[in-house]
């Protein structure tokens, strides 16, 4: 079954309602390919589900209140069971950094480049993700 643009984009919506539901692993490994996962963020690259579940535990652990809101999805490629897509999403989480007395607000636009591959059932699922640049909000406290 060959990916479309209407898949891609709900795909991507979906992926990001499921992050900041902080879904078990199990949900969201059901957006990631296995075979030659790469996922690189500011603060380390993930490689593969294991290396993907263990980036999700700390970030799970780490921030909270995180809402995502995609700003634009523009598909560059398009070609059977491969898609390379431009991705921009406004994130907005709390942190706690202890011993603080207070959490801090984070506002960050993210810029990302993603591959994505067929899965089994034909649905999207994330080859390479990366976060190309995060441009701070006002107000924002830095990561």
């Amino acid at each position: 079954m060959a990916l479309t643009e209407a898949a891609i984009r709900t795909m991507v919506d979906e992926w990001y309602r499921a992050l900041d539901q902080h879904v078990d692993l199990a949900t969201a490994l059901r957006y990631l390919t296995d075979d030659g996962l790469e996922m690189r963020f500011p603060e380390a690259t993930a490689r593969g589900q294991a290396g993907f579940a263990d980036w999700y535990k700390a970030v799970t652990n780490r921030f909270f209140d995180e809402v995502h809101t995609v700003t634009s999805v523009d598909i560059t490629s398009l070609n059977g069971h491969h898609a390379d897509a431009k991705v921009v999403v406004n994130w907005q989480a709390r942190i706690w950094n202890p011993p603080a007395a207070k959490s801090q607000w984070l506002g960050f636009d993210a810029f990302q480049t993603w591959e994505l591959t067929a899965g089994p059932t034909g649905s999207p699922q994330i080859k390479t993700y990366i976060v190309d640049s995060l441009a701070p909000m006002p107000g924002s406290a830095l990561l």
